[in-house]
């Protein structure tokens, strides 16, 4: 190869290197401080930001209040023969049936906090590594919002909250909320729990 190819090669070679350096810095100029303002051919002796300081912004129109509408009183409806009210029921499916055959405490049966009981009562349990959840697991397999078990319709069911490594119920990955039954493994990272009376 002669020394005038070779010489033209390495100009190329830093041309090519300089344009992609330019690209680059052009690219992250753009994304930090946005794109420049295009003028239009009428607006050349004038900043963009004059007609919006002379013009004042328009607001839109309120419309006045309407006050809600009364709804009439109604008679309560008589409680079902079995003794509880079926209104409340609809309204709160989370209190479920109350039965004595709901689990009552959440039992670790492996991982770093094996042998720990949490009682459970009516309101929701988050999981994950965040120190603001109910069940904190700290290990690499676990997300910092990983699952939540909550009372549904007198049932425990788990929800994983698009974690990572999943959330596993007898084996089986859990994509939907779904019931736990009593004494069946959950495991969240390297910790399984069960759900107990």
């Amino acid at each position: 190869m002669s020394e005038l190819t070779y010489l033209l090669l390495r100009f190329g070679f830093l041309l090519v290197l300089w344009a992609f350096i330019f690209g680059v810095v052009y690219a992250l100029r753009s994304d930090l401080f946005g794109s420049r303002v295009r003028r239009t051919p009428g607006e050349q002796g004038n900043p963009p930001f004059v007609a919006s300081a002379v013009t004042p912004p328009v607001a839109p129109p309120v419309a006045p209040p309407v006050a809600p509408p009364v709804m009439p009183p109604v008679a309560p409806a008589s409680p079902p023969p079995g003794g509880g009210s079926s209104f409340t029921q609809l309204i709160s499916p989370s209190r479920g049936t109350g039965g004595t055959d709901a689990p009552t405490r959440l039992v670790i049966t492996s991982g770093p906090k094996e042998g720990l009981e949490i009682e459970l009562s009516k309101e929701p349990l988050t999981i994950g590594r965040s120190s603001a959840s109910g069940l904190v697991i700290r290990d690499d397999y676990t997300s910092t919002h990983h699952a939540r078990l909550m009372l549904w319709s007198g049932e425990w069911v788990i929800q994983d909250l698009d974690s990572t490594n999943g959330t596993f119920l007898d084996g089986k990955r859990v994509s939907l909320p779904t019931p736990i039954p009593l004494n069946t493994p959950v495991r969240i990272g390297t910790t399984s729990f069960e759900l107990r009376r």
